[in-house]
């Protein structure tokens, strides 16, 4: 059986949500070792032009929710604006969680044919199958944001890897196949 919209997003998105929760936990217990604030945190950004932590993590919330929605769910929580604290980044965070969590497979729908429209605020407008949606646009902007949060704590010196980015799967892992060292 091919895989459904809800198969191509939902769990993914779970997964790296709980994950970017972990690394958020991480850097502020390295940053409270290491002089680094949680203010320093939020506003911390890798190039003058990109946004800032507290931005990113809301916008992989959103695109999180925005998929979803999107494709038919209903009931989407909003993120609101930047968190200002780190409580604030984990509550946007849960909140997409929570959301996602409880959503009916059957909500995103099971054509993936239909077609998916939608406009920026910049007045461009986007007209596609919901797959090649999934496809071109609401994983690579997900995945975008779940990066860019991730990179900007590298940035700043947390130690995080790629065990930190991929948590969810030691799930997978056979047992007695670990590196020891």
């Amino acid at each position: 059986m091919p895989a459904t919209l809800y198969d191509l997003t939902i769990p993914a998105y779970l997964n790296a949500l709980r994950a970017l929760s972990g690394q958020l936990d991480k850097a502020l217990a390295w940053g409270e070792k290491n002089g680094v604030g949680e203010q320093e945190f939020l506003v911390a950004r890798l190039a003058p032009d990109m946004f800032p932590l507290a931005t990113q993590v809301r916008f992989t919330c959103m695109q999180a929710i925005q998929a979803p929605a999107r494709l038919g769910a209903t009931g989407a929580p909003d993120p609101g604006d930047d968190a200002t604290d780190a409580s604030g980044l984990q509550g946007q965070i849960a909140a997409a969680l929570a959301w996602l969590d409880a959503l009916d497979p059957a909500a995103l729908g099971d054509d993936p044919d239909r077609d998916v429209s939608f406009d920026l605020p910049n007045g461009m407008v986007f007209d596609m199958t919901a797959a090649t949606y999934v496809r071109d646009w609401a994983q690579p902007q997900f995945y975008f944001h779940l990066v860019a949060a991730y990179a900007v704590m590298r940035h700043l010196g947390v130690p995080l890897g790629k065990p930190d980015y991929v948590s969810y799967m030691m799930q997978y892992l056979r047992p007695g196949t670990a590196p020891t060292a």
